[in-house]
Parts: C-alpha cells; structure tokens; sequence
C-alpha cells in the first residue's frame, strides 16, 4: 500500500514516515504545496496524509483540487489547527479522517489502516476469495487454512491486485504502486515478472482458487475460478 505524506515539519515527517514503513507501507513525501501537486498529478496513493499549513499554500486546496478532478485517494487530514470550523471545511471539502495535532504515532497508524480497509476492502478485517483468505492488516496469507509465506514485494502485488480484481492492471501503474517514484529500479519490470511468477508458483503449489492472469504488453489480470 503506498502513501504520500504532506507535512512541511521534518521531524514530524520521519517520524511519520519511519512509523508507517514499519507497518510494510511505501512511503513517499512532499514538504510544500507544488511539490505535493506533481506527485498527486503523477501517481496514486491508497492514502495521503495531508497538512493543512504549507509553507507555499494550504492543504486544503491541494483537497479541493483533488476532489474536483475525481482523484478519490484516501484523505487523512493531520494538522496543528485543531478548531471545529477547520474540520467541517475539511470534512465537507471530501477529507475521509482529521487528526489532530499532537499525537500518537500509534494512533496515526491505526487510522490509516482503517482508512485503507475501507476503501479498498469494503472494511473487512479479512479478505475471502474462494480458498484464499487474507488479512491485510497482519500481511498473512492462508489457503485451506494453511498459512503461504510471502515476501514484501509479494504481498504488495497481491493486495493490489486483490483490490482491482476481475480488472486488467497495467504494469505500469501495478509498478508504480509497488515500487514508488522508484519505479527506475524495476529493471524494465523484469523484477515485477519475476515477482509475479514466485507469487503464481507458491498460490498454484497449494491449489488456490484464483488465478493471475497476463496480458500481453499490458499487464495482469486476478480472476476467481
């Protein structure tokens, strides 16, 4: 799961950053208004927590725009403004969550990993396709109750593809997602190939009920049998 942090506090943001890369996430940041704007416009985020206090403008903004040009990531406002109007402005604007400055770390990642279940899994704790069952918060997998081990990478894919299931996923946004504005270091997504196909033989070794399907030159494919 990727997620973008635009907060303009640098110790605010390591430690943001370091807490949630803990949790597995792949974590990408911005500390002013235009350099979150190029990468909102580039990639997308399951999540973007946002600053309402930018050096060179207002998050809000940045959440207004958004919302008028259909970006539906995952808002999480988290701010130092802690009065009712700026929450409703945010809330009403489209913003999913407002957290308050200052806080928990633990209670930053609590809220993000409710953000993300319940957009991109409907807010269910634990995923069911057929024999395959998986819990995205603990990053297990299970197949006819047997636990498969994955790697990071793995587990990325997977969960992405769980998310656009029965949809054709280009490889190229499936890198970005997975890899980031470090997509360079994907080698011509011969590594994503190689990832895919670990990731089909150790599913296809326990006879899991879905398949991942590839499309010539544009991508793949998670079918349910």
């Amino acid at each position: 799961m990727k997620i973008l942090i635009i907060e303009d506090e640098i110790d605010m943001l390591q430690n943001m950053k370091q807490t949630l890369e803990k949790e597995g996430f792949l974590i990408e940041s911005a500390t002013h208004y235009e350099s979150a704007f190029q990468k909102i416009g580039v990639y997308a985020y399951d999540c973007i927590l946002l600053d309402i206090g930018l050096p060179d403008g207002n998050g809000l903004d940045i959440l207004k725009i958004l919302k008028e040009k259909g970006i539906n990531d995952g808002v999480i406002i988290v701010s130092a403004k802690d009065s009712l109007d700026d929450k409703l402005k945010g809330l009403n604007l489209g913003a999913d969550d407002y957290l308050s400055k200052p806080f928990h770390m633990a209670e930053l990642n609590a809220r993000v990993k409710a953000l993300l279940r319940r957009s991109n899994f409907g807010g269910t704790q634990n995923i069911e396709l057929g024999n395959l069952s998986v819990n995205p918060e603990e990053r297990s997998v299970w197949i006819n109750q047997t636990e498969i081990e994955l790697n990071r990478k793995e587990m990325d894919i997977l969960l992405y593809l769980i998310a656009n299931k029965n949809r054709l996923v280009n490889k190229t946004a499936l890198a970005e997602h997975v890899w980031g504005d470090h997509i360079d270091q994907a080698d011509n997504f011969e590594f994503i190939y190689s990832q895919i196909k670990n990731l089909r033989k150790k599913l296809t070794a326990h006879q899991v009920d879905i398949e991942i399907k590839s499309v010539y030159g544009i991508g793949y494919k998670l079918d349910v049998l």
